[in-house]
């Protein structure tokens, strides 16, 4: 399972107390605005579908004259159930051959005999902090490890999950949970190790095994199972979470069966034949995609489990392109499986399928080596079938020295070696990224992109790598864009340009969401780094990209818009959204709304407050997450439902009294309301705890602020950036501590140090001019608004607006 990320700050304030009178306090809790946020979009679970029914002539009542006319109860069509997969095997037995001992009929069993693969023969795996034995009572598979407290004791191992080249066991743990151990199988290798290697983790790590971020009914089962529902009970704190069949069933792709059993005894030429959204060889590319992407993406539920009939984003919010989870150029960096990058290729944006390549009941590749390439890639330059656009195939023999330039046979002269570099997730599973790369070793190194040439030929100076790559490939490897005024850049390169602030950075950006055949998820994620490069080119990017036909490029552009268009603007430019098709998209919309002063949302009519109740919903939906508890605080603080905001904090701290967000939300709700000992007791209990916590810390410095504290708050600001010098706001608001403390020098000196780690810091730059402007050193900040003016020319600070 990927790391957690839930203690990062996301998307909206904590309430700050009420702004005291010394004006350092103020100033200080003013620019705080915005560190504290909580995790997640809006998010709710459940729609009702319904269409309108007809009365026929023939059952229509006869009217009365002196009566009014009854209206007749027509019953609704009952929705398709899940059934017995037995009853496919007699119809489908060539794909059900496909599946059975496949990855995805593995996913996850029962931990029994003919499943568990690793060794139970009371072996012990001495790790890093912890030692776990595994052993077996009777026909039952156990495992000695320390629990949430550190105390070793027995845990039972419930289930299997995966099958190769690892598999992990699910433990059952109080309040139904199923917890992913630590420690996995090697298949390969025939040998226990650990999944976090390096880290150190123990029992009061958040990714413990014990801990909510390993917490199996949330964060795994629905994509190993088939119809999984988590059925949380946020009164008892337990789950009793239920699925139609274990492991990837037909009807995890297919969807219901019922009526499809139906349609078998007395077929017609229905194209559906019985199932809500059929999966078939004419089947459209992005459909399929998002069939497939309910598992192979990262993504966060909306919900407790999905409807086959609905968009994928109906029930999911995918991540975008973002530095943590993926390389500049689109390559995969962090667990992030396949519908990212794929998503970015080529080959999607001309109709390929995942089921182009890959066998849909095996999961494995159609045809071994190159040949599945070749399919396409071939001497005749067409391609497999009808449906993908050949424009642009050559007709070339790409499984030859010519082109690839390596000895047959070798790993070299694999296509996916060079187009699909991978690397290794969870120690030893190799995954293949899939956005079909082109090498080119000089420019990678010149962005700080992975390439597969650098990859491989690490033993060889990288820039004989480029000059070799040039000399084979010449001009196809360095194309120039066709001439023209104003000619967009690389996608690799505009972003780098944005996320480094480098000279060009908006024109960049503007180019790039210019063009028309932009990759979707490439355009939202370049849509979110607009707010960084305002004006009013950036804010008319933002309101065009509302009417994008792809609702993950409505979503981001409705966040770029928050950001960059004037309050008093977004009713009328966001109230159409939340009428959008796609949840996803509505939800997102009204949570952007919320945030509007109340006189600005006070007349946003009937969608607005079905919206606010679906976000509601979303969140109640989620209550097992301290996120979505936190979600659901900050939305009865924007409501002024008061009596309704610690209740739900403390629910988030039940959840995972390690999610410190909720921890620091509560401390400034307590403190804003005059408990104030029982605030300081909760912040000193959860330093004490976790001491390194720069997000602690810098609650303690904002409090002493407020106490009129000014050396003990500037410590304890200082300690905060000081531990987490990754958040570029830590570091701000210490800088600006120090200049209102007299200490302007060293505030200058912490604003130019975090510039040069993040030199597209707007607010920094803003700060640090105004600061050398009082100083009188007039020079520096010509050279600073020179920088400012090259990555943005526009930007509204250099007009003095």
């Amino acid at each position: 399972m990927p790391k957690s990320d839930k203690n990062k700050a996301s998307r909206s304030t904590a309430k700050p107390s009420p702004a005291p009178s010394n004006p350092l306090a103020r100033r200080l809790i003013a620019a705080a605005i915005g560190v504290l946020l909580i995790a997640s979009a809006g998010l709710w679970w459940k729609m009702e579908h319904s269409e309108p029914q007809r009365l026929s002539p023939a059952t229509a009542p006869a009217v009365k004259p002196a009566a009014p006319t009854p209206v007749p109860t027509v019953a609704a069509t009952p929705p398709a159930s899940f059934v017995d997969e037995q009853q496919c095997q007699g119809c489908h037995q060539a794909q059900v051959k496909d599946w059975q001992g496949s990855h995805h009929q593995k996913a996850m069993q029962t931990a029994s005999e003919s499943n568990v693969l690793g060794d139970f023969a009371d072996v012990k795996f001495k790790g890093e902090t912890e030692t776990t034995r595994f052993f077996r009572k009777g026909e039952e598979y156990w495992v000695n490890t320390p629990g949430n407290d550190g105390k070793p004791a027995d845990f039972k191992v419930a289930y299997t999950f995966g099958v190769a080249p690892l598999q992990q066991y699910l433990l059952e743990y109080p309040g139904g949970r199923l917890q992913a151990l630590g420690v996995a199988w090697d298949t390969q290798k025939h040998r226990w190790f650990q999944l976090n290697p390096g880290e150190r983790i123990d029992f009061k790590d958040e990714l413990h095994w014990t801990r909510p971020a390993q917490n199996a009914n949330f964060m795994c089962i629905e994509c190993h199972t088939t119809d999984f529902k988590r059925n949380f009970d946020a009164q008892k704190d337990s789950f009793a979470s239920h699925w139609q069949s274990l492991g990837v069933g037909c009807q995890a792709c297919h969807g219901p069966a019922s009526k499809h059993l139906e349609w078998a005894t007395k077929p017609d030429k229905s194209a559906s034949k019985g199932f809500d959204k059929p999966l078939t060889a004419s089947t459209a590319a992005s459909d399929l995609v998002e069939t497939c992407a309910r598992c192979h993406a990262r993504r966060a539920p909306l919900g407790d489990g999905f409807q086959h009939n609905r968009r994928f984003m109906d029930d999911y919010l995918p991540s975008l392109l973002t530095r943590e989870l993926y390389q500049i150029d689109g390559k995969i960096k962090d667990e992030v499986f396949e519908w990212g990058s794929f998503t970015q290729s080529k080959m999607f944006a001309k109709g390929v399928k995942c089921t182009d390549c890959h066998n849909p009941h095996s999961g494995e590749v159609k045809i071994a080596g190159n040949g599945v390439c070749l399919q396409c890639h071939n001497v005749a330059g067409k391609p497999v079938r009808e449906g993908i656009d050949g424009a642009g195939l050559q007709a070339k023999n790409y499984d030859s020295p010519e082109h690839h330039h390596h000895k047959p046979g070798t790993p070299g002269a694999q296509c996916t070696s060079c187009h699909m570099p991978g690397k290794y997730y969870m120690v030893n599973h190799y995954r293949h990224d899939h956005s079909f790369s082109i090498p080119n070793p000089e420019h990678a190194q010149k962005i700080g992109a992975p390439d597969a040439c650098l990859g491989c030929h690490r033993d060889s100076a990288s820039a004989k790598i480029a000059q070799q790559f040039e000399l084979w490939y010449g001009s196809a490897a360095t194309k120039k864009p066709a001439p023209s005024s104003n000619p967009a850049p690389r996608y690799d390169d505009g972003l780098w340009r944005a996320r480094e602030g480098q000279p060009g950075a908006a024109r960049g950006l503007h180019l790039l969401l210019a063009t028309p055949d932009l990759p979707a998820i490439r355009r939202a994620t370049l849509l979110a780094e607009l707010p960084a490069y305002p004006s009013a080119r950036s804010a008319a990017l933002a309101s065009q990209a509302l009417g994008n036909a792809d609702p993950l490029v409505r979503n981001a552009a409705i966040e770029a818009l928050a950001a960059l268009s004037p309050p008093q603007n977004l009713p009328i430019m966001l109230t159409p959204l939340l009428d959008d098709p796609v949840r996803a998209v509505r939800l997102t919309a009204v949570w952007q709304l919320l945030q509007l002063p109340p006189e600005l949302r006070a007349n946003l009519g009937a969608a607005f407050d079905k919206g606010v109740k679906e976000y509601e919903e979303a969140q109640l939906s989620l209550a097992e997450r301290a996120e979505s508890n936190l979600n659901r605080a900050m939305l009865y603080q924007l409501l002024g439902r008061d009596t309704d905001v610690e209740p739900a904090l403390r629910a988030a701290i039940k959840r995972d009294p390690n999610f410190l967000p909720a921890t620091v939300s509560l401390y400034q709700w307590l403190d804003a309301a005059q408990r104030k000992d029982e605030a300081r007791q909760l912040l000193d209990a959860a330093l004490k705890q976790h001491p390194r916590s720069g997000l602690l810390h810098h609650a303690l410095g904002l409090s002493l602020v407020r106490q009129g504290q000014r050396d003990a708050a500037l410590k304890e600001l200082r300690e905060a950036a000081r531990l987490s010098p990754d958040d570029a706001q830590f570091g701000y608001i210490l800088a600006i501590g120090l200049h209102d403390s007299g200490q302007a020098d060293a505030a200058c000196h912490e604003l130019e140090q975090l510039l040069q780690r993040n030199p597209q810091n707007r607010s920094a730059r803003l700060a640090l001019i105004g600061y050398l402007r009082e100083m009188g050193q007039l020079e520096k900040v010509q050279m600073q608004l020179a920088e400012l003016e090259q990555q943005n020319p526009d930007d509204p600070a250099l007009k003095g607006e």
